[in-house]
C-alpha cells in the first residue's frame, strides 16, 4: 500500500506526501531534580534553553527526516521566537508557510526531571475563535496526499474540505480526558487517531471504543510511556497491548517522544506495513528521541529507523 492509496477513488497528483497544520512554538526547558515546586521562593537550575518545539513542529520535522515530502503551515508571531522558528526551518530545509499572528508565537515552559519525565506549561495564547483562512490552507490541502491536524483550534474547520477532497487525516489528542469537546472534534473527524493514556487510566477501553464507534477512525492508538501502547482497529473487538521497546541509549528527556511515535508509525503505515510493524516503528522512534536533551533536537532517519527496528524486533 502506498501513501496515495489512502486517497479516495478520485485520484489526483499530490505535491506533498504530508501536510502538517498548526502546532509550532518555542519551548523553554527547565531541568529540575523532581517535578514539584520545592520549599522556599527560588532554586538554582541548569541553564535554561530555548528550542523550536510543539507538536506540529515535531511531526513535520520527523516526517521530513524520514524522507517524506512535507509541508507545514501555521500562524507565527513577528517576534524573536518567530524569527527563531524561521531560521530553524531554513537550516533544516523544511517547507514552511505561515500567516502573521498578532498574538505572537506560542511558548511553553517544560520542567524535565533526571529520569526524562516532563511537565509542560503551555501558554495557549491564540484565542478560541482564531482560524486559518480557507484561501490560505486550501491550495496546500489540494496538493497533499495526507494531512495531520494538531489540536490547536485554528485548523478545526478544515475537516469539511478534508473529507470532500478525500484526503486522509490524522491527529494526536495528547492527554485527552475522553470528554473535552475540543479534542472530541478532532477524535471523531480524523482517520488515524493517537492519544496518551495518561489521563484515562481507568477509562482507556471505553474511550478507545468511543473513538471508533462514534467517529470515522480506522484505528486509534493510546501510548503509555514505558508501559507501551494500546491499539484498537475498526472491525476488531479486541484492544491489543504492545510492550515498549528497550531504549538503546540512556533516557534523558521525553519531550517529543509522542510526536516521533506518530511520524514513524504512520510512515510505516503509508508503506503498507502491518499495524504491528507500525507500532514497532513508532516505539523505536519514540525511544530514540528520549535519548536527546531538549525538544525535537534529534530525529531518527529512515536507515536508522529500519536498522533499530530490526534490532528491537529480535527481543520485542
Amino acid at each position: 500500500m502506498t501513501l496515495t492509496e489512502h486517497r479516495s477513488s478520485e485520484q489526483r497528483p499530490s505535491d506533498y506526501d504530508v501536510l502538517v497544520v498548526g502546532g509550532v512554538g518555542v519551548d523553554t526547558i527547565v531541568r529540575v531534580d523532581e517535578l514539584r515546586v520545592p520549599p522556599g521562593d527560588s532554586v538554582f537550575v541548569e541553564p535554561l534553553r530555548d528550542y523550536v518545539g510543539h507538536t506540529g513542529n515535531g511531526v513535520a520535522l520527523g516526517w521530513h527526516a524520514l524522507g517524506l515530502r512535507t509541508k507545514f503551515i501555521d500562524f507565527l508571531g513577528e517576534d524573536p521566537q518567530g524569527r527563531m522558528v524561521l531560521e530553524h526551518y531554513d537550516r533544516h530545509g523544511l517547507d514552511f508557510s505561515h500567516l502573521v499572528s498578532p498574538y505572537g508565537t506560542p511558548r511553553s515552559a517544560n520542567l524535565v526531571d533526571p529520569q526524562g519525565r516532563r511537565f509542560s506549561f503551555y501558554d495557549g495564547r491564540h484565542p478560541a475563535d482564531l482560524r486559518l483562512p480557507r484561501d490560505f490552507y486550501l491550495p496546500f490541502l489540494q496538493r497533499a496526499a495526507h494531512v495531520h491536524l494538531s489540536i490547536i483550534g485554528h485548523n478545526q474547520d478544515m475537516y469539511e474540505d478534508i473529507h470532500r477532497l478525500g484526503v486522509t487525516s490524522s491527529t494526536d489528542l495528547h492527554d485527552w480526558d475522553g470528554d473535552n469537546p475540543h479534542h472530541r472534534h478532532y477524535a471523531l473527524n480524523s482517520d488515524y487517531v493517537f492519544l496518551s493514556a495518561a489521563a484515562i487510566p481507568d477509562r482507556l477501553h471505553t474511550v478507545l471504543r468511543a473513538v471508533i464507534d462514534e467517529g470515522r477512525a480506522r484505528f486509534v492508538v493510546a501510548t503509555d510511556g514505558a508501559d507501551g501502547c494500546y491499539l484498537l482497529e475498526r472491525g476488531d473487538d479486541t484492544i491489543r497491548h504492545f510492550p515498549a521497546v528497550r531504549p538503546e541509549r540512556p533516557v534523558v528527556d521525553s519531550n517529543g517522544a509522542g510526536d516521533a511515535f506518530v511520524t514513524a508509525f504512520l510512515h510505516a503505515f503509508f508503506e503498507g506495513r502491518a499495524l504491528e510493524d507500525c507500532v514497532l516503528a513508532g516505539s523505536v522512534a519514540g525511544a530514540f528521541v528520549c535519548g536527546s536533551v531538549g525538544t525535537h533536537t534529534e530525529f531518527i532517519d529512515l536507515p536508522g529507523l529500519r536498522a533499530a527496528s530490526a534490532r528491537a524486533a529480535a527481543s520485542w
